[in-house]
């Protein structure tokens, strides 16, 4: 098939791009590189022995997406990831996240609409349950008010799927992933966030490396074991070979409904701690970390149930977390100094 992927130089969507290219597809990436670079193109090739085209535009250029559909074969399906993800961001600046993660959507649906393509497969979050009231977190858990105004996009996202099912029978796969992380084996392509990161895993290697001082644990007074937040953290390869499958059940028609949810991560919750404890386990590094004041927008803890991905999607996650801190920190060893962009 073809495939328009959104983000798609982006640390999920590059993963996922290797598996379609791996799986026989050809692909479009759409992408303003405001959170990536383009050299990640390279690396696909390198890693899929086939490149991908390649479209700097962002969705909400209404002009520029037309052109992208317009100058390649029919696109089949888009499997879509462009939007900002940083929590604390979001809280600090809502109107950004509003404006490109939804306005960039609608934009990208019009445009679809238009040209005939009527699925997608959509990144969204377990953002979306909030601050949930059982663990683990099931597809009926309710969607409860977001912590933050990123979650909120995610909402939004969802429900603007969901219409569209029953207005004009679009079909849409939506997967709630909890916390990826971990890079490719090849340590060609990994997590590589411009400027300061927003999530844990590439703060501690950042600051394994040399490159940042010490890592803020946000908070150690949560109602958990050891007082710091709990996320079901999942390997990004295993995450973009969920995105595949996704993709294969609306192709084949195999979808129950028009709109379709399933949660992706490994069904175990794991604290910052933990996370830190595993780090130094696995690298034989002691890491520099303090202990400071919680964030805003932060739930507590959060962790999947996955049977639903499982036994419908054919998908299980399968590495572990020690799995996930060395793959990401041959991918910092690997990276360190190639990004002139992450020290601005």
């Amino acid at each position: 098939m073809n495939i328009l992927v959104t983000g798609g130089t982006g640390y999920i969507g590059s993963h996922t791009v290797v598996e379609l290219i791996g799986a026989g597809h050809d692909v479009v990436i759409v992408d303003n590189l405001s959170n990536s670079e383009e050299f990640v193109v390279d690396r696909i090739e390198q890693i899929a022995g086939i490149r991908p085209a390649f479209v700097k535009a962002d969705l909400r250029d209404e002009n520029a997406l037309r052109t992208a559909f317009s100058d390649f074969e029919k696109i089949d399906s888009v499997i879509h990831f462009a939007a900002f993800k940083a929590v604390g961001e979001s809280v600090q600046n809502p109107l950004l996240y509003y404006d490109n993660n939804i306005s960039g959507m609608i934009t990208l649906l019009k445009v679809m609409n238009d040209f005939g393509v009527g699925s997608m497969v959509y990144s969204s979050s377990c953002t979306v349950y909030g601050e949930s009231d059982k663990l683990p977190v099931d597809e009926q858990s309710p969607i409860k008010r977001a912590e933050s105004p990123y979650g909120f996009t995610k909402q939004v996202g969802e429900r603007i799927l969901e219409d569209l099912a029953v207005s004009r029978g679009f079909s849409s796969v939506i997967l709630r992933y909890f916390n990826p992380t971990g890079a490719h084996d090849t340590s060609l392509i990994g997590e590589l966030p411009l400027g300061v990161p927003n999530n844990l895993v590439p703060y501690i290697t950042q600051t394994a490396i040399g490159e940042r001082e010490m890592l803020t644990v946000n908070g150690n007074d949560y109602d958990t074991p050891d007082g710091t937040n709990i996320r079901d953290y999942i390997h990004v390869v295993d995450l973009a070979v969920a995105h595949l499958r996704a993709l294969e059940r609306l192709s084949e028609g195999k979808n129950a409904d028009k709109f379709e949810v399933f949660n992706l991560g490994t069904g175990k919750g794991n604290s910052v701690m933990e996370v830190i404890k595993t780090f130094e386990e696995v690298t034989g590094l002691k890491l520099n970390y303090r202990i400071g004041p919680r964030r805003a927008g932060d739930v507590v803890s959060i962790y999947s149930d996955t049977r639903k991905a499982n036994e419908q999607l054919g998908w299980k996650a399968e590495r572990n977390l020690a799995d996930m801190m060395l793959t990401s920190w041959n991918w910092q060893k690997a990276v360190s100094g190639l990004n002139e962009k992450s020290n601005r």
